[in-house]
């Protein structure tokens, strides 16, 4: 079984528009729904996806639950509920009536003060309703934000994107990188999502080979272990760098080597901690 945590799904040709991507980017400028993910994810071994929020208007989430409700293929959605606003407990009220509801996801900027607003209230609704929290990290910085939350807010369950932006080059990472990695897993309620490896690359196209994102998946193993580390594609963003079948490979490659147990925490089993996706 492989879950894959994060795909996006979209229609710029519906009457609304998006408000991402933008037409100006050929590749991402299109339709991207089930149909177009399956045919590339069934081939790697894929069996489900938990869907992650592509727009921030409100009725796009709905929008995504309605294409979930009669495909099996998606376990859950991480929405574009958006917190810090007056509405932020009724909407979330709203949509957690529907259990492939599994949480939102924010960008960096809200750890920039987790004090600020209504912010850290809103996490702890999340936290009570069961909920996750993914975020977007767009500044190394917003690291100390992470750690704040995750102590002030010990009960919501908070995932990291794209192994936290950082360039991959292939080379030992820098001091400064591991000492981030290593206090954001002091917190037992962090976990990494194992996404955006292509995109994050130096080298375009993304190269395939294991052994260029071996020194950053050995600091993510020392540090977050075999039970906090979950799978994720970034697909349709992924083929900006390589294709679908690279991303499952380079890390089915390595946690292949740490043995059956880990790459069933991280392929499936993480994920259902985490998200407590729907079987369906």
């Amino acid at each position: 079984m492989i879950i894959d945590t994060h795909t996006h799904f979209y229609d710029p040709f519906r009457p609304e528009g998006v408000p991402w991507p933008p037409k100006e980017n050929k590749l991402l400028y299109r339709t991207v729904l089930p149909e177009h993910l399956k045919p590339l994810a069934e081939p790697a071994g894929v069996t489900g996806t938990v869907v992650v929020e592509a727009s921030r208007w409100l009725e796009d989430n709905q929008w995504i639950l309605d294409l979930a409700r009669n495909d099996p293929f998606i376990v859950g959605f991480v929405s574009g509920v958006v917190p810090n606003q007056p509405t932020f407990a009724a909407e979330i009220a709203r949509f957690a009536a529907i259990p492939l509801f599994r949480g939102i996801r924010v960008g960096g900027n809200s750890l920039t003060d987790v004090e600020q607003g209504t912010f850290l209230s809103d996490m702890a609704v999340l936290a009570g309703r069961d909920l996750s929290l993914d975020v977007l990290m767009n500044d190394p910085g917003h690291f100390d934000g992470l750690s704040l939350l995750a102590e002030r807010v010990p009960n919501l369950r908070i995932v990291i994107n794209h192994v936290g932006n950082i360039a991959i080059d292939g080379e030992i990472l820098a001091p400064e990188w591991v000492e981030r990695f290593q206090s954001a897993a002091a917190h037992p309620n962090v976990f990494m999502k194992v996404s955006g490896l292509l995109e994050n690359s130096t080298l375009q196209p993304a190269p395939e080979d294991v052994d260029v994102y071996r020194p950053l998946l050995d600091c993510l193993w020392d540090a977050f272990g075999s039970e906090r580390l979950i799978f994720g594609s970034n697909w349709p963003v992924c083929e900006q760098a390589g294709s679908y079948a690279a991303c499952v490979a380079i890390v089915r490659a390595y946690f292949g080597e740490k043995g059956e147990e880990a790459s069933a925490n991280y392929f499936w089993r993480n994920a259902k901690a985490v998200y407590k996706w729907i079987e369906r």
